[in-house]
C-alpha cells in the first residue's frame, strides 16, 4: 500500500508534468517510468561497484561501461539544466533503446521510446523530485506503478485496471510457481503478475536457479506476457528487467482477436486480471475462441482463452467479474464443470465499476473435462 509520503512525492512529480505542458496521463506515466528506470539502474550499478571493491573481483556485466559514466543518474543530475537535458535526450535515451541487445524483446519494444519532456527546466524539476524517492524496495516500485495507474483517467474507458499487490501476492502464493513452469499473462499490462511470480521463484527456488541452463530458462523461456498497448509493453519490459528477468517473452498480441492455435496447451500456469470492457464484435473475435464459447462477453472469451492456453494438468489464478460465477444464460460451453469462487477483499477491485471481483482458480490436476469437440482440457475447480 502506498504511503502518504510517497503518494505526495509522486503527486508532485505528476503535477510538475501537467504544469509543464504534458497533459496525456499515459505519456506522463511513460516519461516517469523511463527516468525511474535509469535511476534504478544507477542504484544497482552502485551496489555492484561496492561489491567489486569489497571482493576485489571485477564486475563482468556492468550496466555502464567506462565511457558511459556520464549517463548515470548520479552524474547527470548535478549538471546545469541545459547540459542535463542534452545528456538525457542525446545520451541516456539512445542508451535505453540499445539495452539488452538487438535481439531482446526489451530492445524491440524500446525502439519506439520517445523523450518528450519539452524543456530543461521541467526535466531538472522532475529529476530533483524523483531523486528523493528510494527505489530499493520492490514494494516501492509496485506502489508507484499502482498509484500512477490509478491516476490514468483513460484507464476506465480502455478496460485497464491495476491489480492491488496483496491480491497478486495471494494468487502467486496459491499457485506456487516453480522452475519447470511456463507462466503466461495474456493481458500483462505492466507485468505485475509476472514480476511477482519471478520474485517468488527467486525466493523459494533460489538453489534450483543457480545453474547456467536453469538460469537461461528462467530469463528466456519461463515468462510470457501479451498486450496490445505499446506503452504497456515498454513499461512491462522495463519492469521485468529491473526485477532480474533479462529477456522475457513480452510481445504485442490482441489476445481475443488473434488465433491462439500456436499457443494452445503450451502453458502450465496462467496468472491474469484481464480488462473486461464489455462486449466485442463477434466478427473480430478469434475463430478458435468462438468454437469454445458463443458469446461477445469479454469475461467469458478470456476464460475460454485461458482454457485454450493451458496444457493438460495446468493451473491458473485469474480475476473475473461476479457474473461469471453464475454462467450467464446463452453462453454455450462457457466454463463447464466449474466450482466455487472466492470474493476478493473489500476494495480490492474498486475500479471495476459495479463488478465484484472474484479470484478463481483453474486447477488441471483434478479432472479433465470434454469440451464438446472431442478435446479434453483442465477442469475449473477450487
Amino acid at each position: 500500500m502506498i504511503t502518504g509520503e510517497l503518494k505526495s512525492k509522486v503527486g508532485r512529480v505528476w503535477d510538475a508534468f501537467w504544469s509543464g505542458g504534458i497533459a496525456n496521463p499515459l505519456e506522463v506515466m511513460e516519461q516517469i517510468t523511463y527516468l525511474l528506470f535509469i535511476k534504478r539502474l544507477d542504484e544497482i550499478q552502485t551496489r555492484k561497484d561496492r561489491k567489486a571493491t569489497a571482493t576485489g573481483k571485477a564486475d563482468l556485466a556492468p550496466f555502464f561501461s567506462d565511457d558511459q559514466q556520464e549517463l548515470r543518474w548520479q552524474n547527470f543530475k548535478v549538471k546545469d539544466p541545459e547540459i542535463m537535458y542534452g545528456f538525457v535526450a542525446d545520451g541516456v535515451f539512445p542508451y535505453l533503446r540499445r539495452m539488452g541487445g538487438d535481439a531482446s524483446t526489451y530492445s524491440h519494444h524500446m525502439k519506439d521510446a520517445r523523450f518528450t519532456i519539452p524543456g530543461p527546466n521541467l526535466l531538472a524539476k522532475v529529476v530533483d523530485l524523483l531523486d528523493d524517492i528510494s527505489m530499493d524496495s520492490s514494494d516501492t516500485k509496485g506502489d508507484i506503478y499502482e498509484y500512477m495507474l490509478a491516476k490514468i483517467a483513460t484507464a476506465g474507458q480502455n478496460g485497464q485496471f491495476r491489480t492491488p499487490r496483496h491480491i497478486i501476492d495471494l494468487m502467486v502464493e496459491m499457485t506456487q510457481p516453480g522452475p519447470r513452469d511456463e507462466i503466461c499473462d495474456p493481458a500483462c499490462g505492466t507485468a505485475g503478475f509476472l514480476v511477482q511470480a519471478a520474485s517468488y521463484m527467486q525466493r523459494v527456488h533460489r538453489e534450483a536457479l543457480l545453474g547456467v541452463e536453469q538460469r537461461k530458462r528462467f530469463n528466456e523461456e519461463t515468462f510470457h506476457g501479451f498486450d496490445f498497448d505499446n506503452t504497456m509493453l515498454r513499461i512491462g519490459s522495463m519492469n521485468m528487467l529491473l526485477h532480474g528477468v533479462e529477456n522475457p517473452d513480452i510481445r504485442h498480441r490482441d489476445s481475443l482477436a488473434e488465433s491462439a492455435a500456436d499457443e494452445a496447451e503450451r502453458y502450465s500456469l496462467i496468472l491474469a486480471n484481464p480488462p473486461f470492457a464489455g462486449s466485442l464484435d463477434y466478427e473480430s473475435t478469434a475463430v478458435d475462441l468462438q468454437r469454445i464459447v458463443k458469446t461477445k462477453k469479454t469475461e467469458l472469451l478470456f476464460l475460454a482463452l485461458f482454457l485454450r492456453l493451458l496444457k493438460p494438468g495446468g493451473r491458473a489464478a485469474v480475476i473475473v467479474p461476479d457474473g461469471v460465477l453464475r454462467f450467464e444464460q446463452g453462453a454455450q460451453g462457457a466454463a463447464p464443470n466449474s466450482g466455487g469462487g472466492t470474493a476478493a477483499p473489500g476494495g480490492g477491485q474498486a475500479p471495476k465499476r459495479g463488478l465484484q471481483a472474484i479470484r478463481r482458480c483453474i486447477d488441471g490436476d483434478s479432472v479433465l473435462h470434454e469440451d464438446g469437440l472431442g478435446r479434453y482440457g483442465p477442469r475449473l475447480v477450487l
